[in-house]
């Protein structure tokens, strides 16, 4: 009688246990609400002065602190750490920022990352610069990008686009602004068209021509012709376009001179060098040249098709060196994009600010994407593993660097969005030749009408 009692007793907090070890398995948000956020703010609370002063975090205090104590009372005087300010949770994790002691910088707090991950058991910890003297921890306390759940509140605007999310559970948007063009390498089923869905369906809801070039007979974006002003699906209609858009950049060119025809006078603010700063009735819309499988361009069969290739280069590194204050913005995708391409390929490359790279197959690829600008990230995204597509290392021209992941979004829903936001595409006449075939939704049959009765006198 006395081994039931035990077993009974024994039994809730058993299945308490395993409750929280399923909960922290598969439902790792939820648990980290429940349990992980009470037991890190205990953690941290605790253990925050022996863990700053154990990290090399901690100064000799003042002369009048030391004054201070012995006065009042017979404690020793102790090292300061950088005073704490007001811990806030969020959804995956703390929040908490810290004014540094006379002395320190905010790289000593960042070097010191990984041993206040252990001390206060969370999962990753980030540091972010706000001001001088001043550094924010964002503590997060799980695998974020395991189960991707984009932030519910993200900051948009025109030509801004929140395409991922990043390690720091923070979104990762693709601002067109500030990054004109972009680089997404990866190997097959590594998640560039994921990328790539989620990039377009969210442009085509904003006053933007998307234009695409897919030479794998236009599979990939066919499905979002419904919304492209333009679409090539081989190397031949590739031909015809590029010229078609060097002409239009030229065309808005001499739009911008036109309005620099400075009069003694004229305010600074009505004097400009991009479309940006024309009159919003003058301005053109800005256009998202997609191209996916971008050594299709440059591989040739015969020496007739060498001509065509270098006229087709030729063309992309205008657009990618003059489109950006002409509004017309890259955005290259591919396997590889290097020397072993032909003449041009480096060059292009090297005008993409932009670079993403997803799982590749070899050491080189990832160099070609992340190399030149952040040679750090090389390592990463060589390690991403085949069983997590859509997992990507994003880099920029500061030399840094942090993971990404790419929500799912299903072919037909990305279709259906584009068939529904069809009306926002401008009309640019110069792309009407290109406007691709769409076919018609199907009508569903409906249920059969019965047929009306004779009228009879």
């Amino acid at each position: 009688m006395t081994d039931l009692v035990t077993l009974a007793e024994l039994s809730g907090p058993l299945a308490a246990i395993g409750g929280a070890a399923y909960a922290r398995h598969a439902h790792p948000a939820a648990y980290w609400s429940t349990v992980g956020l009470p037991v890190s703010v205990v953690r941290l609370m605790a253990s925050y002065s022996s863990t700053m002063d154990a990290c090399g975090l901690t100064v000799a205090p003042s002369r009048l602190r030391v004054l201070a104590v012995k006065a009042t009372t017979r404690r020793e005087v102790r090292p300061v750490p950088p005073r704490r300010g007001m811990i806030r949770p969020t959804t995956t994790g703390l929040r908490l920022r810290l004014r540094l002691a006379p002395g320190q910088e905010p790289a000593d707090v960042a070097a010191s990352a990984e041993r206040l991950r252990h001390a206060w058991g969370v999962h990753t910890v980030y540091v972010r610069n706000v001001k001088p003297g001043v550094v924010e921890l964002r503590l997060v306390g799980f695998d974020v990008l395991r189960k991707v759940r984009m932030p519910r509140r993200i900051d948009g605007g025109l030509l801004r686009v929140p395409v991922a999310l990043r390690q720091d559970a923070t979104a990762f948007v693709r601002d067109y602004r500030a990054v004109p063009h972009e680089l997404v390498l990866g190997a097959t089923l590594s998640g560039k068209s994921m990328f790539l869905r989620n990039l377009l369906t969210g442009l085509a809801a904003q006053p933007v021509v998307l234009v695409g070039i897919d030479c794998k007979r236009g599979v990939e974006l066919a499905p979002f012709a419904a919304r492209l002003s333009a679409l090539a699906t081989d190397p031949e209609q590739a031909a015809e376009l590029l010229p078609v858009l060097v002409k239009e950049m030229e065309d808005r060119y001499d739009l911008i001179k036109a309005r620099q025809g400075i009069a003694p006078g004229t305010p600074d603010e009505s004097i400009t060098s991009d479309i940006w700063g024309l009159p919003e009735g003058e301005r053109p819309a800005p256009i998202v040249l997609f191209i996916d499988e971008v050594a299709e361009l440059f591989l040739i069969a015969t020496r007739k098709e060498e001509e065509r290739r270098d006229e087709m280069v030729t063309q992309l590194i205008r657009l990618a060196q003059l489109g950006r204050a002409a509004g017309i913005y890259l955005e290259v995708c591919g396997q590889r994009l290097g020397a072993e391409l032909g003449k041009g390929a480096t060059m292009l490359r090297a005008q993409l600010s932009g670079r993403v790279c997803h799982r590749v197959n070899d050491e080189a690829s990832a160099k070609m994407a992340l190399g030149d600008m952040a040679p750090e990230a090389v390592g990463a995204a060589c390690a991403i593993a085949a069983e997590l597509p859509g997992l990507a290392v994003v880099g920029d021209t500061s030399g840094g660097w942090s993971r990404i992941r790419t929500p799912y979004m299903s072919l037909a829903d990305a279709a259906v969005t584009c068939r529904e936001t069809a009306h926002l595409a401008p009309d640019v006449p110069a792309l009407t030749p290109f406007r691709p075939y769409v076919p018609p939704v199907p009508v569903k049959a409906s249920e059969p009408v019965a047929a009306p009765l004779p009228v009879t006198e």
